[in-house]
C-alpha cells in the first residue's frame, strides 16, 4: 500500500472499537524537517480527545496530515468510514478583511454538501439558521465579518463548522484569544456533538480544560510522549519530557 491518506469502510472485529481515523507508523514534515515522527495509533468513532504538547510538537501539523494537505513522508493516514473529517483551521488563519456577512461566510460550511452552483433550498437555510442561534449569533447574519470581535469569529467559525455535517471534526485552538464565557458555551458544543457520537479532536493549551472535559488525550512533541486516559497521559514525568524533546535536549 503506498503512502497517503485513505478512506477506508470500517469493519471491525467483534468487540473491537470502531475506529474513526487510524494511524500507523506515520511521519510529517516537509523538505528535510520532520514533525511527526513514528506515530502509530488511532482516534476511536465517538471518542473525545484533546491533542496537546508545547509549541512546535506537530500538533496543526499533525491536523493537516489527516485533512491531506500534508503528504505523509513515510507510514498512513485511514479514514475510516464515508465522509471526510471537518476541520476549523486556527482563527488566525482567516482575512477577517475579505468582504463577506456572516451570514455568507458561515454559508460556506455547507459547500461541500450543496456544491458550489446551487443555492440554499429551505432546509439548507434551515440549518444555518439553526447554526448561527447555537452559537449566539442569530442577529449577527447581516454583519460584515470585519465586525466581529474575536469571540463572535470563533462563534462564526463554529457555526460554518455544524454545516459540514461531518462525523468526524478537527479543531485547532479553538479558545484561544477568547474571554471564558464564550469558551464555556463554545465547549458545550463539543460536548454536545460529542455526545450525538461524534468523533471530536480539539488541539489545546489548557491543561485544566483538557483535565475537565476530554476522556482522551494524545501528548506530542515531535513524537508521541503518551496516547490514552488524559489522567495517566498528563503526568508531570511526561510533561517534562515533552518540553525537553520539543527544545531537542533529548533527540
Amino acid at each position: 500500500m503506498g503512502i497517503g491518506v485513505a478512506l477506508m469502510a470500517a469493519n471491525p472485529l467483534p468487540d473491537t472499537p470502531i475506529s474513526a481515523i487510524e494511524l500507523e507508523e506515520l511521519s510529517l514534515g516537509w523538505r528535510d524537517k520532520v514533525a511527526v515522527r513514528n506515530l502509530s495509533g488511532c482516534f476511536p468513532q465517538g471518542s473525545l480527545t484533546a491533542l496537546v504538547g508545547p509549541n512546535g510538537a506537530g500538533k496543526s501539523t499533525l491536523l493537516r496530515g489527516i485533512m491531506g494537505w500534508v503528504t505523509p513522508l513515510s507510514g498512513h493516514i485511514r479514514l475510516m468510514g464515508s465522509s471526510a473529517p471537518a476541520f476549523m483551521p486556527q482563527q488566525g488563519d482567516f482575512d477577517k478583511t475579505f468582504p463577506i456577512s456572516t451570514h455568507d461566510f458561515v454559508a460556506m460550511g455547507a459547500w461541500r454538501r450543496v456544491g458550489p452552483w446551487r443555492g440554499f433550498g429551505r432546509g439548507e437555510r434551515e440549518r444555518l439558521e439553526s447554526a448561527l442561534q447555537a452559537v449566539g449569533l442569530s442577529d449577527f447574519g447581516r454583519r460584515p465579518l470585519a465586525t466581529l470581535s474575536g469571540g463572535q469569529l470563533q462563534r462564526a467559525l463554529f457555526a460554518r463548522l455544524m454545516l459540514h455535517d461531518a462525523d468526524t471534526y478537527m479543531l485547532d485552538e479553538p479558545f484561544s484569544a477568547v474571554d471564558r464565557a464564550t469558551t464555556e458555551d463554545l465547549m458545550s458544543l463539543l460536548l454536545e456533538w460529542n455526545r450525538a457520537g461524534k468523533t471530536v479532536i480539539v488541539v489545546l493549551h489548557d491543561l485544566d480544560l483538557v483535565r475537565r472535559h476530554f476522556p482522551q488525550t494524545l501528548l506530542l512533541a515531535g513524537q508521541c510522549v503518551g496516547w490514552g486516559a488524559t489522567d495517566e497521559v498528563l503526568t508531570p514525568e511526561n510533561l517534562h519530557l515533552a518540553r525537553h524533546l520539543c527544545a531537542g535536549d533529548y533527540l
